[in-house]
């Protein structure tokens, strides 16, 4: 009877984690602001030998650190693949030091780095990850999905982040071998959706965003994530989500469909141009794509006000590629409108 009731508090024990008890207050970061700025990168771990670090990975980092401190970011969100090709293999690994904290200086990036898993970190431990949360001042990494709420400074206007594992919700995929996730992960999986559905269905904040590695829509190498087009893009339209942010192909890509913004910003360690899966996405979603390995790599700039979400597309160049605007949710209406 013991052992029964400590497996199933262990059991519990990661969902407890996943259920944030207080907002993430943003006042004290500027007594003017009147909104939520942050960076979205995606597949910007290196390399697993010397110098640990590809040149798009050095560019991009140098040109993050100017946009954080230029047009500001209170944190950044990491959408996985965060250490190539096979992850991590404990807490102590110096790969963190090497192709984290040794790239990432700029006094702008030592924000908060809210963490999730792709495809090549679950080939090494991510529990690891999740562990180093204990020994960085800016990795934040709780559990592998959990929830972030915002207040907008100065505003009576909320952000909630779903942070979610797309690889323990679809499954494995090697990219040397297959393309596609092959899974899901049975109970880990089914857990998850419960808790994202759950989560989706409750949230009253004015701007619903989730945060995954695996892309819904994409026309590049991997293309559209079937499991995700099931799981998770019924929950996007039903719920009104304002948008859905990934990595997993690399480059940077924007689609708007059924009134939910799409943004994949998986160009911060290597480039590809890639376009086999263009007439797998629905007719006139597509917005915007880049994979030229002449920009050096890029990422996403978002701010939310108020009134609006702002997400730029910006390369390592230095220039904006690409600006998209979503307004705040509507939840006046139970049924979903298409775009």
């Amino acid at each position: 009877m013991a052992a029964l009731l400590l497996t199933t508090l262990l059991a519990l024990l990661p969902v407890v984690l996943c259920y944030p008890t207080s907002y993430i207050d943003l006042e004290g970061k500027g007594s003017n602001r009147s909104s939520i700025r942050f960076l979205a990168i995606g597949d910007w771990g290196g390399l697993p030998y010397p110098p640990y670090i590809t040149p798009i990975e050095k560019a991009t980092a140098t040109e993050m650190g100017k946009i954080a401190d230029q047009m500001g970011a209170d944190f950044i969100l990491a959408l996985g693949d965060n250490f190539y090709y096979k992850g991590v293999t404990d807490v102590n690994d110096p790969r963190f030091e090497e192709t984290f904290e040794k790239v990432y200086t700029a006094k702008s990036l030592y924000v908060p780095w809210f963490v999730i898993a792709g495809n090549h970190d679950h080939a090494g431990n991510v529990m690891a990850q999740i562990e180093y949360s204990k020994m960085s001042k800016r990795w934040q990494y709780p559990y592998y999905y959990y929830e972030l709420n915002f207040r907008i400074p100065q505003t009576d206007s909320t952000v909630t982040i779903l942070m979610i594992d797309t690889v323990l919700l679809c499954g494995k995929a090697d990219d040397f071998l297959q393309q596609k996730p092959h899974g899901p992960h049975g109970y880990h999986a089914n857990r998850q959706q419960v808790w994202l559905q759950e989560r989706m269905a409750r949230s009253k904040a004015d701007f619903l965003l989730v945060a995954g590695h695996y892309p819904v829509w994409s026309i590049s190498e991997h293309g559209p994530t079937d499991c995700l087009l099931k799981r998770l893009r019924p929950l996007l339209v039903k719920y009104k989500a304002t948008a859905y942010l990934c990595g997993h192909d690399h480059n940077l890509q924007y689609f708007k469909e059924s009134g939910v913004g799409y943004v994949v910003s998986g160009a911060a360690n290597f480039m590809d141009p890639d376009t086999r899966h263009r007439k797998h996405v629905p007719r006139d979603s597509l917005k915007f794509f880049t994979g030229k390995a002449s920009t050096l790599g890029g990422f996403a700039h978002i701010e939310i006000d108020k009134k609006k979400m702002t997400m730029t597309f910006i390369q390592a160049r230095g220039t904006s590629l690409y600006r998209a605007v979503l307004p705040k949710r509507d939840l006046s209406f139970s049924t979903n409108d298409s775009e």
